[in-house]
């Protein structure tokens, strides 16, 4: 596997179909019902903890994915948004990050340009066959599954902080 994953300081994340399983449940209410993966929630704090930038950019208004964001301490959410790289430029000039050196997480067409330019570009197993061509990588972990732990768990793995991690674990 080709991964830049020792120079990756940004994590830009797709919500439906990377955080999630990519159905979007709506009540009868009209209220929306997301469910979340504990273990991409401990992934994505271990990460900040190590410094790497999280992002979550979704093209849907959805008070979940805010709640889920402010939850985990996620401060770059980004609702509404179809034009995914435009999001992930703006983070780059944000935090003087260079392109390269961003891991996107995507699964559908709204994030093939950000896959396509980011330094890791990365999908899912149930991202259509254009996506997945157009990846870096496709992890084998589902979406919504524990598919963003994966990649983080690499990412720190590359940049020799896995064993410190597990190690502030144990004690």
């Amino acid at each position: 596997m080709d991964c830049p994953g020792k120079n990756i300081k940004l994590l830009a994340l797709d919500v439906d179909g990377i955080l999630t399983d990519g159905r979007i449940m709506i009540d009868s209410e009209g209220r929306e019902i997301k469910v979340f993966s504990a273990h991409d929630g401990m992934g994505i704090k271990a990460a900040l903890q190590a410094g790497i930038k999280i992002a979550f950019i979704t093209s849907r208004n959805s008070k979940a994915v805010l709640l889920r964001a402010r939850e985990l301490g996620v401060a770059d959410v980004y609702v509404g948004r179809t034009d995914k790289i435009t999001a992930v430029k703006e983070l780059t000039d944000k935090y003087s990050i260079d392109i390269n050196d961003v891991c996107y997480m995507g699964d559908d067409l709204v994030d093939l340009q950000a896959i396509a330019q980011a330094g890791w570009g990365v999908t899912v197993p149930e991202a259509p066959e254009v996506i997945r061509y157009h990846s870096d990588f496709v992890t084998t972990r589902s979406c919504g599954c524990g598919a963003v732990r994966e990649v983080i768990e690499i990412i720190l793995k590359s940049k020799g902080l896995w064993d410190n991690l597990i190690n502030s674990f144990l004690g």
